[in-house]
């Protein structure tokens, strides 16, 4: 396993990050994994060398946080663990109780009590705005995030999808109140999804701040399980909306077709070749990597041994076309 810092940070991080939205209750999601069955995967991911673990409050509703908790706490002294705030846990049950949600101090400061005790950790490594919330001021929520520093409950925060100028209005604003400023962002980025080389990506690596993207593999798309015309059959594709919604345009199959004649020349798998292309990128510090299955992890580590020459990553991203902003809601 390769280990680089966490952005700014000092926190050495693997450069693969185990998400563990995949991991909670399955009568959320049918394709989501129960303990007994993500129990393997998270031990797979731990003896290969992976130390860096992404879960949210509204995953499951909290139940994989606490899937989170009790597989990590015997391991807490050697892994870095991050969450996320603002969507209301309860789903639509929240509806007409607004305090539920966003990243207001009176909801922050709820969530972080909640997240601790599913987890029954002392403290987040990094603790991640899951959206904007454009109800509340920027200064509002950074000075919140950073009393929660001063109080020992988090290390570092980080930042989810937006748009550039947004990101860089919360560095300017934390910069001028001398206090902590985000040192991640987590943002939309794969192969048949782009946009955001446009700026929030420049942005990144002018300020030195760690990328770890959300659905490296575009929600399975990039497996090479699905054709173009042919019906959906896969627990996922049936049951996750997200993925036909957001990855099935005509382009993305070009992308896709490409993919899997260059993961045919090197003997490798789809997902593989995808997950190298983004290793290629310095500006990556670790994709959030989804895993149903213990042989993915040993594929996205074995990825990380791919080198993919320039006339591959060409060839790769040729048939790209510009897509409407996905993601930011």
């Amino acid at each position: 396993m390769k280990y680089v810092n966490l952005g700014n940070t000092g926190i050495k991080v693997s450069r693969i990050c185990l998400g563990m939205m995949s991991y909670g209750d399955p009568t959320f999601s049918s394709w989501i994994l129960p303990l007994p069955d993500a129990e393997p995967i998270v031990k797979k991911a731990l003896d290969a060398g992976i130390n860096f673990f992404d879960t949210a409050d509204v995953y499951s509703k909290g139940k994989s946080e606490e899937i989170t908790g009790k597989l990590l706490n015997p391991y807490r002294d050697e892994v870095v663990i991050a969450s996320k705030v603002f969507f209301p846990i309860e789903g639509y049950e929240a509806a007409g109780k607004p305090n539920k949600s966003g990243l207001s101090r009176y909801h922050i400061r709820r969530a972080i009590k909640g997240s601790l005790e599913r987890l029954n950790m002392e403290n987040i490594d990094l603790y991640q705005i899951h959206r904007l919330d454009p109800h509340t001021s920027y200064q509002e929520v950074l000075q919140t995030l950073n009393y929660l520093i001063q109080e020992g409950k988090i290390s570092h925060i980080g930042a989810s999808s937006m748009f550039a100028w947004q990101f860089m209005k919360s560095l300017w604003i934390a910069d001028q109140l001398g206090i902590e400023p985000f040192c991640s962002m987590q943002n939309h980025y794969n192969l048949v999804y782009r946009e955001e080389e446009r700026e929030m990506i420049p942005l990144c690596k002018d300020q030195n701040i760690a990328m770890i993207p959300w659905s490296p593999l575009a929600r399975g798309f990039l497996s090479g399980k699905y054709k173009r015309g042919e019906e959906i059959t896969s627990i996922r594709g049936t049951s996750d909306k997200y993925l036909t919604s957001r990855y099935f345009r005509k382009e993305d199959f070009q992308v896709l077709n490409r993919l899997i004649e260059i993961a045919h020349e090197k003997g490798v798998f789809p997902a593989q070749i995808a997950l190298a292309w983004l290793f290629s990128k310095d500006y990556v510090t670790a994709p959030i990597l989804g895993a149903t299955k213990v042989e993915y992890i040993d594929q996205a580590v074995e990825a990380l041994e791919i080198k993919l020459s320039e006339d591959d990553i060409r060839r790769l991203e040729e048939h790209y076309v510009p897509h409407p902003i996905l993601g930011h809601s």
